[in-house]
């Protein structure tokens, strides 16, 4: 069974950081393209940032660029995602998830497998 989890939410101050962690089991890690989702209430899934299975080639929402930054591990099977600069629009769920097929992809239906989520709340 392929299971993605992930960890690191809480609840911090516009203009504070967070880092969330994405742990991969189930699966050969460095095969998947591996990407963030987010997902606020009343809101559609929205995508966050991707990277490729060596980490090569990184791909953000337009509203992220500049403040968050992806990245992975290969070797603890984790992907990253290191958010600075918060806003309170950025309050969500975030969530991982994996796509096998070569290249990036912004497009939830893209994906193989996904996490269950870390809440994210960003206070004012």
């Amino acid at each position: 069974q392929v299971l993605l989890v992930e960890s690191g939410g809480g609840l911090v101050q516009a203009g504070g950081s967070l880092r969330l962690s994405c742990a991969a089991s189930g699966l050969t890690f460095n095969s998947y393209a591996m990407a963030w989702f987010r997902q606020a209430p009343g809101k559609e899934r929205e995508f966050v940032a991707a990277i490729t299975r060596s980490g090569g080639d990184t791909y953000y929402a337009d509203s992220v660029k500049g403040r968050f930054t992806i990245s992975r591990d290969n070797a603890k099977n984790t992907v990253y995602l290191q958010m600075n600069s918060l806003k309170p629009e950025d309050t969500a769920v975030y969530y991982c998830a994996a796509r096998f097929r070569f290249g990036l992809a912004s497009k939830g239906y893209d994906y193989n497998f996904w996490g269950q989520g870390t809440q994210v709340t960003v206070s004012s």
